[in-house]
């Protein structure tokens, strides 16, 4: 296998990662937060944060390594409409992504609290969710965009 195509696979695999997690936790969190059960929630409040570091993490800095090397590798020009746009949503996800990893450890603290003292999740809780929430569509649309350049190398 070239080295391009090396980069390329390692590129898309860690996409792959980062866009799955992504799902993935976001989809868990959210309804296990809808339930309202604080066991449940502490537990996949944990968890997300854990999927976060062992996988999201890597897969975010692996992203901008790959790219980059595959850019210098197949002479595209780093200015080009499709790489710019592209640079710049993935930018803006992780604007978006460092806040919400905060937002979890969080969420996860007020909820183990709760849970230790018998109480319900505070305001705050809530009130961070809605953030996480928010925060979380820019960052998913914005990538889903950029798998459409990837693709298309079109802007």
């Amino acid at each position: 296998m070239d080295s391009y195509l090396l980069l390329k696979t390692v590129h898309i695999l860690s996409a792959t990662v980062l866009f799955g997690t992504g799902l993935g936790t976001a989809f868990h969190m959210w309804m296990t937060h809808l339930s309202g059960n604080l066991d449940a929630i502490v537990v996949a409040s944990r968890n997300t944060v854990r999927a976060d570091w062992m996988f999201t993490t890597p897969a975010v800095v692996i992203q901008p390594l790959t790219g980059i090397l595959m850019i210098r590798e197949a002479g595209f020009d780093p200015w080009s409409d499709w790489i710019v746009v592209s640079t710049g949503l993935y930018l803006l996800a992780g604007a978006c992504w460092l806040p919400v990893v905060w937002l979890q450890m969080r969420m996860h603290a007020l909820a183990k609290a709760a849970q230790r003292a018998g109480t319900d999740l505070p305001p705050l809780y809530h009130r961070y969710v809605r953030i996480w929430f928010a925060l979380g569509w820019p960052a998913f649309l914005g990538v889903l965009v950029v798998f459409h350049l990837m693709v298309s190398k079109a802007v």
